[in-house]
């Protein structure tokens, strides 16, 4: 009888694999003070190669080294990851010493929730971050008590493994899989294989320096290939667990196969993929414009943050703002929109490098043949029906595609008809953004927390776009807990989340209606410029490497030349 001999991708699947079987047991035996000095050496080296990492990244997405939008690059790579390690060890470091991360933590109370207030977390957060906040709320029945009790997860009991996980890597922001990995190894308890999308195998030299720590220790393995060697991968008896980063769509073909396949598995209830999945996957993502009284400066800003909201990353986040809810009856709507028509228009322009990005633009625009095209291959569509049956609220087109669904009233009676909308028609729960003048969130009063509580998504972003919440290592990241492998939606469990919180409902973020110093001149107590994510400012680059440098290694004489470069923005 002849053998057939594996193919190279899925033979060096088998040696990953047996070599993290053994990995696990070295694992199991470092103490929680070995894994924090781990952590912190990861962090180390995270700074050393964080140039590496950032033209590895900008050369993926073809980005000039000079551009500004450099700058989304070291704040979504090398500084969150820093940040997340750092983070992370500090937990590590409270539960070695027998103590809760959140025994020092501010609780309070949303509705029928208890809330944690997880930004700012430290000096550092109030200044650099300043009038930025963010809550986690648990779920309901969740008590203060119980959320002390069983904060740490599976470094409660650091000697209990949980075996081997794999980890499909997203293809767009390059910190996502090293933070999966990490949240695998730390909040789960379990040695991982990361499969890199292939779209971001030139992050594999990077991810090997920056890992290396975990990888002597045989606790991570790197992988790269195709779908056959991520299907052997998930596959393999010797992994207990998945975790992946992508669209539903990819979830269900990995889950239930596809075609007639598909079908028959589903109507059976017999899954092609049957061990545990758990994912963080996309949507179409609403940003809500609550009606007020604007100056033409808050026009103009505001119009900038949704335009962030929609390009950053050139339109392929999986929490990229697809549709904005506005109100009909405003009488500024007008004004608005067309500065948001401008400001998409002008934002910079940059190579569609996410495969699949033209056709999908090309889609759009014969299912809406009245689109605006906008330049740069954005498209605008405005009139969109509040319901399911609109293919703009219901297919994620991760590309840089806009819609605007209007709805009648104003106050109270726009704020409950947004927040159906937004449950109703549009696809998945992964974030949702709120702009609201303060003086309007005054006015609303309860209505206005209703709206926070009635939204059924793992993040609301108030006055700030979701991408704080991914940015905020203390912060939950996931969809809107209660999705199964049926109707996954934007997926299942949470990632980041450093204070290891169990039973995590979503995280609330607030930022400042206006940047400084307009902020001030208004009333707003909030010194924050204009911020370095947004696609028009004009020092992202330099103000992104100071942050990657501080969160490598945070220190008081790094805020000055972090500042001089945000005000310049």
């Amino acid at each position: 009888m002849v053998t057939k001999k594996a193919e190279p991708g899925l033979a060096a699947v088998d040696v990953a694999l047996s070599e993290l079987v053994d990995g696990e047991k070295r694992w199991a035996a470092t103490s929680l003070s070995g894994r924090r000095a781990l952590l912190d050496r990861v962090r180390e080296l995270t700074g050393r190669h964080a140039q590496e990492w950032v033209d590895a990244a900008a050369g993926i997405k073809g980005l000039a080294a000079d551009s500004p939008l450099v700058g989304e690059e070291w704040t979504s790579g090398p500084y969150v990851m820093a940040a997340g390690l750092g983070a992370l060890s500090k937990t590590l470091d409270i539960l070695d010493r027998g103590e809760s991360p959140l025994d020092k933590a501010s609780f309070g109370v949303a509705g029928d929730r208890v809330t944690v207030d997880v930004l700012p977390a430290s000096p550092f957060d109030a200044l650099l971050l300043n009038g930025f906040s963010a809550q986690v709320w648990l779920q309901r029945g969740v008590s203060t008590a119980a959320a002390k009790a069983n904060a740490g997860l599976a470094q409660l009991d650091p000697s209990r493994t949980q075996g081997v996980g794999a980890v499909l890597g997203a293809g767009n922001i390059t910190s996502i899989a090293p933070l999966d990995v990490l949240y695998e190894l730390i909040a789960h308890n379990r040695v991982v294989a990361l499969k890199l999308n292939p779209i971001t195998d030139p992050m594999l030299p990077v991810f090997a320096k920056i890992l290396a720590p975990l990888i002597d220790l045989g606790a991570v393995r790197l992988l790269t290939g195709g779908a056959e060697v991520g299907g052997y991968l998930i596959g393999n008896e010797l992994v207990d667990h998945v975790h992946m980063t992508g669209s539903a769509r990819t979830h269900d073909a990995i889950v239930w196969g596809t075609g007639a396949e598909a079908a028959e598995r589903r109507l059976a209830g017999t899954p092609k993929l049957t061990k545990p999945v758990t994912s963080e996957l996309g949507g179409v993502s609403p940003t809500i414009v609550l009606p007020g009284e604007w100056s033409a400066a808050d026009i103009a800003f505001q119009a900038e943050h949704v335009a962030t909201q929609r390009l950053h990353n050139g339109g392929y986040n999986c929490v990229a703002a697809q549709a904005m809810i506005i109100s009909a009856d405003w009488a500024q709507k007008d004004q608005f929109l067309a500065a948001v028509r401008a400001a998409i228009a002008k934002a910079p322009a940059r190579p569609a490098y996410y495969p699949g990005s033209d056709d999908r633009v090309a889609g759009a625009c014969e299912s809406y043949p009245g689109a605006e095209r906008l330049g740069g291959g954005r498209v605008l569509v405005t009139g969109l029906a509040p319901s399911p049956a609109e293919p703009l609220l219901t297919e994620e087109y991760f590309a840089p595609v806009f819609g605007v669904v209007e709805l009648p009233g104003t106050e109270a009676e726009f704020t409950r008809a947004a927040a159906r909308t937004a449950n109703e028609a549009f696809a998945g729960t992964l974030g949702v953004n709120i702009i609201a003048e303060p003086g309007t969130i005054t006015e609303l009063g309860a209505s206005f927390d209703e709206l926070i509580e009635d939204l059924r998504y793992g993040t609301v972003a108030i006055n700030a776009w979701t991408g704080v919440g991914y940015l905020t290592p203390t912060a939950s990241w996931g969809a809107f807990p209660g999705h199964t492998i049926d109707d996954v939606q934007s997926g299942i469990g949470v990632v980041h989340n450093a204070w290891l919180i169990d039973r995590v409902e979503r995280t609330v973020v607030r930022g400042p209606f206006r940047p400084a110093p307009r902020s001030l001149l208004r009333g707003e107590l909030a010194i924050s410029p204009k911020p370095p994510w947004f696609v028009g400012n004009k020092t992202a680059a330099s103000t992104g490497r100071l942050l990657a440098e501080f969160g490598a290694d945070p220190g008081w004489l790094r805020l000055p030349q972090i500042f001089a470069s945000a005000l310049r923005g």
